[in-house]
């Protein structure tokens, strides 16, 4: 498999990344007057502070806020399709993310929605969206990140669920990037540790899949391995003591890495894959889905010698020095989940059924088919099926 020279990125989003730079919120060039603040319907940002912390930032920069705490994870369409009309109802010009993968997805949708007409899915490429163009550009978006895991705060993607057809699918446009994104892992002191792991391994399959992917090139490989080393050194850390900002440092770092190198290179079907098992089981955090399939899922390329060197790559940017043979990544892997104390998950504990492997497979190609493309061979649904099959517990 050999890796491509020649890519294009552009990113707009000015990062700024590192232990207190919320601080530094009132102090950057605001792409509005007023605000409509997301967060999501849980208590985290009100108890550990960062609610107040962000509200205070605004009133520095001269910023109004209305705030919209209705965001679940695994958002909704229909609470997107609330949260623009009250955008418009209520004269904001912009939107500020405060939360994690969730409140980051919806805020791309609900950025589109405030300024277009008709349904969210009249926009979704995929499944039984109609995929028209945008009609107008959306709200500007300012990302404040609690979590490190899908690198939303710097990219243009949200994935979005239908509850009424049961789908998980991503929406996006390149209008939608965000102008501004805080990732200050002061934080993500208080995620607890399941989800710290869950999270992690979403950034660190971002990554993984990127290498793998066949798009793969000079500059993605390079910045993915390097993200893949400073989650796999730290993640256990991090799961450990939440409170070890080195450690929250630098797995946050591995995490919007995976938002450049996405851009540079998609992922794989790994993420069809889990995202049909949420569209089918709400309950199910994406991190856990992806951990849940993912010795299966990487075991079905190394079993077709796809692209060893690659899986080689990884196995030695994990900290197996000496690995040669890809079947080491796997090794890696393995050890990496159970240092996270993640090893032990089972689909049955979310309610799956073991006669659900085909739906889950052409759920999977449906929602998010292209994604497939990027896979370094050929996955049918009987290949894809047989993986589920695999990884039910």
């Amino acid at each position: 498999m050999n890796t491509q020279v020649n890519f294009n990125f552009y990113n707009p989003t000015r990062i700024l990344f590192g232990t207190g730079k919320l601080n530094d919120l009132h102090k950057q060039a605001m792409p509005g007057k007023k605000a409509l603040l997301l967060i999501s319907n849980g208590k985290s940002t009100r108890t550990n502070g960062s609610l107040d912390r962000t509200v205070q930032q605004l009133e520095m920069a001269g910023v109004e806020h209305v705030l919209f705490d209705r965001i679940m994870e695994n958002p909704y369409k229909s609470v997107v399709m609330e949260g623009a009309a009250f955008a418009r109802e209520t004269g904001c010009d912009f939107i500020v993310a405060l939360g994690g993968g969730a409140v980051l997805d919806a805020s791309v949708a609900i950025a589109a929605m405030a300024t277009n007409p008709g349904d969210l899915w009249d926009y979704v490429c995929g499944g039984t969206g109609k995929g028209l163009p945008l009609q107008s550009p959306g709200l500007p978006i300012v990302t404040i990140t609690t979590t490190s895991g899908t690198a939303s705060e710097i990219n243009c993607w949200g994935v979005i669920s239908n509850a009424e057809t049961n789908e998980k699918i991503g929406f996006g446009d390149e209008s939608l990037v965000p102008v501004l994104a805080v990732v200050d892992p002061e934080l993500m002191r208080t995620v607890p540790p399941r989800y710290t792991a869950f999270q992690g391994f979403d950034a660190l399959f971002h990554n993984t899949e990127v290498t793998i992917s066949n798009g793969v090139n000079l500059l993605s490989e390079t910045l993915a391995l390097s993200a893949i080393e400073h989650i796999a050194r730290y993640l256990p850390i991090a799961v450990r003591d939440g409170n070890n900002l080195e450690a929250r440092e630098h797995v946050a770092y591995g995490s919007t890495i995976a938002g450049i190198t996405m851009q540079l290179t998609s992922t794989t079907a790994e993420h069809s894959m889990e995202h049909a098992m949420s569209a089918y089981h709400h309950n199910l955090p994406h991190g856990a889905g992806l951990i849940i399939i993912s010795k299966a899922f990487y075991e079905f390329f190394i079993e077709r010698h796809a692209c060893d060197g690659q899986f080689i790559k990884m196995a030695r940017a994990m900290g197996v020095t000496d690995a040669d043979k890809p079947e080491d990544f796997i090794t890696a892997l393995v050890r990496l989940q159970e240092a996270c104390g993640v090893a032990d998950l089972k689909m049955s504990d979310y309610g799956f059924c073991p006669d659900e492997s085909m739906t889950l497979a052409k759920g999977a190609r449906s929602m998010q088919g292209g994604l497939f493309l990027a896979n370094p061979c050929e996955m049918t649904d009987e290949d894809c099926a047989a993986i589920f099959n695999k990884s039910y517990r």
